[in-house]
């Protein structure tokens, strides 16, 4: 059960279609726009625990399913991965990226 009280879960498109090669027939509904959005961010929440849980040799693939997500949810908020790009380079202008590995841990 997700956080909205309802069955099931947001899986890729393909997923039923795999499903029925593997001999079973899948129950599916498509989400109307707000169940989506919730769903996704629950699946982000998912896909985010994988990656926290994975090795060095999974965690690639668990981080491209976060990427996944993170497209999708871009895509409901009316924002292209060209634009979310350009987003995150300003951010990253502004206030700068990880690389250089810096630890705060307060004040003088």
């Amino acid at each position: 059960m997700d956080r909205k009280g309802a069955y099931g879960k947001l899986v890729r498109d393909r997923i039923p279609e795999i499903i029925r090669e593997h001999g079973a027939e899948p129950v599916t509904y498509t989400a109307d726009a707000e169940e989506y959005r919730n769903r996704l961010r629950d699946k982000l929440g998912e896909e985010v625990a994988e990656f926290l849980e994975a090795d060095d040799s999974t965690a690639p693939e668990e981080l491209a399913d976060v990427l996944e997500v993170v497209h999708a949810l871009a895509s409901v908020l009316g924002v292209d991965v060209g634009q979310l790009e350009k987003i995150r380079e300003s951010k990253a202008s502004e206030r700068g990226g990880f690389a250089e590995r810096i630890v705060w841990t307060g004040n003088r």
